[in-house]
């Protein structure tokens, strides 16, 4: 059975950095595109980063662009989000998500296999 595991959340000063990672279990990880999700008190999930089967392209949020990146280790079956410049705004529940859509996914509705999150708090 399918199984993403996230890790590394924790409570961070805005301005800090904080680094994620996702376990994937229960399929062939090099097989499915990647993602990570956030979800605010009150607000819906929103896309915050994608990257394909391979490694080779990512796409971001505008929100979150040229502070945070997205990457993947196919031989660890781990994909990973590091954050930087963190912001107050970036508080919220972190989802990683695997998507058996080809490219780089974007949209929520494409994303088959969903983690439990893990909490990311930034302090102002």
């Amino acid at each position: 059975q399918v199984q993403l595991v996230e890790s590394g959340g924790g409570l961070v000063q805005a301005g800090g950095s904080l680094s994620l990672s996702c376990a994937a279990s229960g399929y062939t990880f090099s097989n499915i595109a990647m993602g990570w999700f956030r979800q605010a008190p009150g607000k819906e999930r929103e896309f915050v980063a994608a990257i394909n089967r391979s490694g080779g392209s990512t796409y971001y949020a505008d929100s979150v662009k040229d502070r945070f990146t997205i990457s993947r280790d196919n031989a660890k079956n781990t994909v990973y989000l590091q954050m930087t410049s963190l912001k107050f705004e970036d508080t919220a529940v972190y989802y990683c998500a695997g998507s058996r859509a080809g490219g780089v996914v974007h949209l929520r509705a494409y994303y088959d296999y969903w983690g439990q999150g893990t909490q990311v708090t930034v302090s102002s």
